[in-house]
Parts: structure tokens; C-alpha cells; sequence
């Protein structure tokens, strides 16, 4: 056979798409060890590889998925599941960090993205059944609420997964990438303890957020540790609005507050809005810090002191992690956790205030 001759006539053939036994005939190999050098599988010479290899990409082959998928068992994608309101996922700035994320960490791979949002009961049978069903290679699930039945029910079907966020019940097996969200909350209530406040609130998260918790809970270890008492706790849904309806409870329940640690920066945007309704100078007479050090706190007004949460480093590590336990089922994985830190910006000022 001239495999030359054979690839020119494969070429000038004008033929809509070069098939597998296009492949085998211009590596001059069986059509058999063309699929396996395809696929991935063993018992294939380093000399007919290269053969595949290089008429694959003259001919610019495109593997067939669903015959591929008998041969792999893969689907060459995974699933982002997000237990959140459409509402919710389509105005926070979070979600789109994190889509960018894993879209970077697949940008080298054959692997597609599917995206689930399911908040409610029957959302989330129906996205079960979807990732049962053999659609995916595996899954990762973000902003996880204590009532979703994910780290349990992804566990019960074998399904590679990995959380983006401590789950509230963190089960034998189950993988997770997050931010230290407890020295987060401290560092806050430290910062603002340092700068002389003293009657420092805070607008929390949803109660039924691990990270929430979490916020909360080292928000109060900071105030002991500086020797204050706890402040006024009104909880927000992590959105702008939530945090306007939370401040105006928490400047109603304590209206001498001084400072505010709010547990993300879009209701800390919401604070100090409403700070500024009620002519409270931010930070003269009210100090605020948020969480997340999203690119918009940079440019509020005032510049918006925060607590990072490195968001997109986050999701490209849970989709790195998902991959490897993809391509290495059963293989323990520790969970990966970003160190808290502080960015002082103008919003909490620089010590305690002098008297207007």
C-alpha cells in the first residue's frame, strides 16, 4: 500500500469528515489499532501511535463521542450544580468567577461543561436522576445549603464529585476546596477592634450556609479576643437588597454601631447605601468590612476593605481535583483550604475617628 498516495487521495476527496477507517488506512494500521491508539488503550507500538497520531491531525480527525463513550465508559464532560434560585445565580458576580474558573481549568481538554441549577425539591431529583443517568463524568456543586441533599446523594451514586465550599455535613469521602471563612470573620472583627470600634455589628450570611456559620462564628472569636462583647447579628442572603434590608434591622436594633462586618461584599455595598440614607459618614462614623475581595469593592465608594476569597483559583483547583479523580477513581483526596487575608481599603478607615 502507498500510504502517501492514499493519504493525498483521503485529503483531495473533499469527503465532509475523515472517518476511523480514513485514520487507519493513512497511519496504514488495522482500524482496530486505530481506535485503540484513539482511545487511549494499551497493546499499541510507539511507531503505529505516531502513525495515528500524525494522520489524525492531517486529516483533522474528530473522534465520534458516542461510539468513544462505549470504549471509555467517559462522556468527556462534567456538571456545575448550583443550588440557588435563577435569580440569585444570574446577579451575583460569585457565580460568573467561579464559570470562568473551571472553564480556564478545561481549556486544554476535550471536557464540556454542563450547568444544573436546582434550589428546590424537585430540582434536585431531577438533576439527580440527570447525573445518575450516565451523562457526566463527574460533578462539582457550589454554594451548598444545609437542607440539599448533595454531599450524601452524589456519595450514594459513585459519581466523582467534588464541593466548592465545606458541605454542612462533610461525609467519609467526600472532596472540598473552600477558604478559611472562620479566621476570615476574625481577622474582620479584629481589624475593626484595632481601628478603636467598639460597638461592632454584623450583617451575617444565610443561617444555612456552612460559610456563613463560619464567618459568623470567627467574627465572635475576634470581639473576644479583643475583649468586646457581641455586637447586633441581622442575617442577609449574601445579595445587595439582602444586605439594605439588614442593615436598616441592625441599625433599628443598635443604632449606635460603629462598625459593620458584613459577610460579603455585595451586602456590604448594600450597608453602606443605607448608612449613607442615613447620613452615617462610612468610615468616620461607621466603619464597614466585606468578604470576598471582589473586583467591584476595589471600586466603590468608599474603596470597600475586605476579606479575600480567591474565587477563581478556587474553581479551577475543584475542576482540577474533579479530573484527577476522574482519571484516578478511589484515590483519598484532602480537602484544599485558601488561608484567609485582609485588604485595607478606605471603608474602614485608619483608627478611631475624631469627633465631626
Amino acid at each position: 500500500m502507498n500510504t502517501e498516495r492514499t493519504r493525498a487521495g483521503l485529503l483531495g476527496a473533499g469527503r465532509p469528515s475523515p472517518t476511523l477507517e480514513d485514520i487507519a488506512t493513512a497511519a496504514g494500521v488495522s482500524r482496530s489499532t486505530a481506535s485503540r491508539a484513539i482511545n487511549g488503550g494499551d497493546r499499541v507500538s510507539r511507531e503505529a501511535q505516531a502513525a495515528v497520531d500524525a494522520a489524525v491531525v492531517e486529516l483533522g480527525y474528530t473522534p465520534n463521542r458516542a461510539a468513544r463513550s462505549l470504549v471509555t465508559r467517559r462522556t468527556s464532560s462534567i456538571a456545575l450544580v448550583i443550588p440557588e434560585p435563577d435569580i440569585r445565580i444570574m446577579g451575583d458576580p460569585f457565580f460568573a468567577v467561579i464559570v470562568t474558573g473551571i472553564t480556564d481549568a478545561l481549556r486544554d481538554t476535550d471536557v464540556q461543561l454542563v450547568l444544573l441549577m436546582s434550589r428546590n425539591g424537585d430540582d434536585s431529583q431531577r438533576a439527580l436522576r440527570y447525573l445518575r443517568g450516565g451523562h457526566v463524568d463527574g460533578a462539582i456543586v457550589v454554594s451548598h445549603h444545609q437542607d440539599d441533599p448533595w454531599s450524601t446523594s452524589l456519595l450514594e451514586t459513585g459519581l466523582p464529585a467534588v464541593f466548592i465550599g465545606r458541605p454542612w455535613d462533610v461525609q467519609p469521602g467526600v472532596t472540598y476546596v473552600d477558604t478559611d471563612n472562620y479566621q476570615g470573620g476574625r481577622l474582620a472583627a479584629r481589624h475593626l477592634a484595632a481601628g478603636g470600634r467598639t460597638r461592632i455589628g454584623t450583617v451575617a450570611g444565610p443561617a444555612d450556609m456552612p460559610a456563613a456559620a463560619d464567618r459568623l462564628a470567627g467574627w465572635r472569636e475576634g470581639l473576644r479576643e479583643a475583649g468586646l462583647t457581641e455586637g447586633p447579628v441581622v442575617h442577609g442572603d449574601f445579595t445587595t437588597a439582602g444586605g439594605r434590608a439588614a442593615a436598616r434591622q441592625l441599625l433599628e436594633d443598635a443604632p449606635d454601631v460603629d462598625a459593620v462586618f458584613a459577610a460579603s461584599d455585595l451586602m456590604a455595598l448594600g450597608v453602606i447605601e443605607v448608612l449613607h440614607e442615613r447620613g452615617r459618614r462610612v468610615p468616620e462614623d461607621v466603619a464597614v468590612v466585606g468578604y470576598d475581595n471582589h473586583a467591584l469593592s476595589a471600586t466603590a465608594v468608599p474603596a470597600l476593605t475586605t476579606i479575600t476569597q480567591p474565587m477563581s483559583a478556587m474553581a479551577t483547583k475543584a475542576c482540577e481535583l474533579l479530573l484527577e479523580t476522574v482519571d484516578s477513581p478511589g484515590t483519598p483526596r484532602s480537602p484544599f483550604i485558601y488561608p484567609a487575608q485582609l485588604v485595607v481599603r478606605e471603608s474602614s478607615g485608619a483608627g478611631r475617628p475624631s469627633p465631626a
